[in-house]
């Protein structure tokens, strides 16, 4: 079984040649960085229509996590279009993070169409080093799509709790691998050393709620959904929430 997997991932990378050459002059990164954008503007349009139901359902009850002064400080990591900005309570100050800027513009675009909330300031900082929030600072903090493309998850749920008061909560809603005895796991190992280049940094073989019940978080409760996605390596997805 393994010469299958790796002649298939040899036949992926064939076919995908001119990203690996680009990719090993240095190129491909800058260029992906500048296009990602584009795609995810079209790609949230979608997802939302499908996963709205879902979206709604996990956000509803972000108002119980107000402070003392009742404002709801909410951070977004990898806010790439605003995509989440309609489910959020109105009135809440929004923190947004992205280590890429070239998603501002449609960033920007996302928080005119959503003015029922307050735009505290856009961070260009990557989630597993935001030196720039203080300890405590977040009553929420918010996470979609993020994990599969960071280089250190522990870095990054251990950035998370810093920058969350206590009691305040964690959302996340992230695509992971597939059951190891599935197809659909087979395929993700396959397209896995090639998919990284086109998603920008994209893992499709992720175990990442291992990784939240390592933490140090008093609660974390999820629940694996798959996404109605048609032959998309993406359809194991987890739905959660943690309180530190």
């Amino acid at each position: 079984m393994p010469w299958i997997i790796f002649l298939l991932q040899f036949i992926t990378a064939v076919i995908m040649l001119p990203v690996h050459i680009l990719n090993y002059l240095g190129i491909w990164d800058s260029f992906i960085k500048k296009c990602f954008p584009y795609f995810m503007n079209k790609f949230t349009d979608t997802y939302n229509k499908l996963m709205e139901d879902q979206k709604r359902q996990l956000f509803s009850n972000i108002s119980d996590f107000s402070g003392h002064s009742k404002e709801l400080r909410l951070l977004e990591l990898g806010c790439g279009t605003g995509a989440n900005f309609k489910f959020y309570p109105r009135g809440c100050k929004v923190t947004c993070l992205d280590i890429n800027p070239n998603f501002q513009k449609f960033l920007s675009k996302s928080q005119a169409e959503n003015d029922h909330l307050t735009y505290e300031r856009f961070l260009i900082a990557s989630a597993d080093n935001m030196t720039p929030l203080a300890d405590g600072s977040m009553d929420v903090v918010v996470c979609t799509l993020l994990v599969c493309s960071v280089p250190s998850t522990p870095a990054v749920l251990k950035e998370i709790q810093r920058v969350l008061r206590p009691g305040g909560a964690f959302y996340f809603i992230e695509h992971v691998a597939a059951p190891d005895e599935s197809r659909r796991y087979f395929f993700q190992i396959i397209l896995d050393p090639t998919w990284k280049h086109i998603g920008d940094g994209c893992k499709l073989t992720k175990q990442t709620w291992k990784y939240l019940e390592r933490t140090k978080f008093s609660d974390v409760k999820y629940k694996h959904v798959l996404a109605p996605f048609k032959w998309s390596p993406v359809r194991d997805h987890i739905f959660g929430y943690a309180l530190k």
